[in-house]
């Protein structure tokens, strides 16, 4: 695979094949929510890790959420706040969201501050994502990086400097909800 257009890694993104873009934090692999199974191979992720759905809008997350929670209204006011941020929702997850992380009962869910990735998930809808990186290295940050490390990987290079380093380079805060309220599970880029 080369390095590619917008449309093109869209249209690829689409058809359910691995893809990676820009975000404000670290570049990110991405695949449809679907083959999820295709991340945790390509990076030799264990399952115990689970992925970050990343979406261009709240109402996206809802069919992966559980939505009859009596919490969802802070929820809601939480997105708005943080969202589009480097901050990562975790949020109990409906019989759909379950079935995107093996064995877990919530999902992280986030929207980038990131034209070029707001743009690639208006066209694809919701993506699982994850840093684009093997497991337990650091992530790469140069979109030519991700394509040498990972050839198979639809890699965004049109419309950006693929020898440049992208995002703040940083994580984002993942903040999980439980019954005695927001409990910081990652410390990344945002201070929650």
């Amino acid at each position: 695979m080369a390095l590619v257009s917008l449309a093109a890694l869209v249209a690829g993104a689409r058809s359910g094949k691995l893809v990676s873009f820009p975000t404000d934090t670290v570049p990110a692999l991405a695949v449809r929510p679907d083959r999820s199974a295709d991340i945790f191979t390509l990076k030799q992720r264990s399952p115990d890790k689970p992925l970050i759905l990343m979406a261009a809008s709240w109402q996206e997350f809802l069919p992966f959420l559980n939505t009859s929670h009596p919490a969802l209204e802070t929820w809601e006011q939480v997105a708005q706040k943080y969202f589009a941020g480097a901050v990562t929702l975790v949020l109990p997850a409906s019989d759909r969201g379950c079935k995107l992380n093996q064995g877990f009962k919530t999902l992280g869910v986030r929207i980038p501050d990131s034209k070029v990735a707001i743009a690639i998930l208006q066209q694809t809808g919701a993506m699982l994502t994850t840093s684009a990186n093997k497991s337990n290295q650091p992530p790469y940050r140069r979109m030519r990086e991700i394509h040498e490390a990972f050839p198979s990987v639809i890699t965004l290079g049109e419309g950006i400097d693929i020898t440049e380093q992208l995002g703040i380079g940083l994580p984002s805060t993942v903040v999980e909800w439980t019954v005695e309220g927001w409990l910081v599970r990652r410390q990344g880029a945002v201070n929650f």
